[in-house]
């Protein structure tokens, strides 16, 4: 990768987070705010949620007949989504440090926040939870992968690929043999540095 790139690929990162932070501020300075684990929002908007609550009978009826046929399926795949947390976890925590990789951050990727929304019912917000933990721990489980594949084989494909992480515009091009054997071991040290994907080697 030519400096050039580079330079616009660390650009454009810190430009993607500047954004997030400015309209996350913004969310938080119109709606909410954030107090510990607690989201209190305004007292006139609260109420106003309160007033827009769908009670748990006339959401049932309301709801699509498919969505209660499914909820079984949905659900089922609570053992199969726990299972991957259990066993991506164990794996961090035992084979991070051996490698020297910055730990990824559960609880950066697992938020759990939609159950102080009272325009939800208690079904709402369970599922709400439910597809936090599901969405965030495939967000969490891919840095680790993305860490992972950083640590032992940061080389892009030679095929386009859709959905790659934050981390693979700056891997090595497909087929350049020297710079692997140059680069390998700094791209190692910038994971136990410089974890960040803004500032890859």
């Amino acid at each position: 990768m030519n400096d050039k790139i580079r330079d616009l690929l660390n650009q454009l990162a810190l430009v993607e987070e500047d954004l997030r932070q400015a309209l996350h501020e913004q969310e938080t300075r119109v709606f909410f705010q954030i107090k510990g684990k607690r989201v209190e929002f305004e007292h006139s908007i609260s109420a106003m949620h309160k007033q827009l609550k769908t009670g748990f009978f006339r959401w049932l009826i309301k709801n699509r007949p498919q969505n209660l046929i499914t909820g079984p399926i949905i659900y089922g795949m609570v053992f199969p989504l726990v299972m991957l947390d259990l066993c991506v976890s164990f794996y961090q925590a035992v084979c991070f440090p051996i490698y020297q990789v910055a730990k990824v951050k559960r609880s950066d990727y697992i938020v759990l926040d939609r159950q102080h929304l009272d325009y939800l019912n208690f079904i709402e917000k369970f599922h709400c939870t439910y597809c936090a933990y599901g969405a965030g721990l495939i967000a969490y489980v891919g840095e680790i992968i993305a860490r992972t594949e950083q640590y032992f084989c940061p080389i892009k494909h030679a095929r386009k690929i859709v959905g790659t992480h934050s981390r693979y515009s700056h891997f090595l091009a497909y087929g350049d043999a020297e710079e692997y054997e140059k680069r390998l071991e700094a791209f190692r040290i910038a994971l136990a540095d410089k974890p960040a994907p803004d500032s890859q080697p």
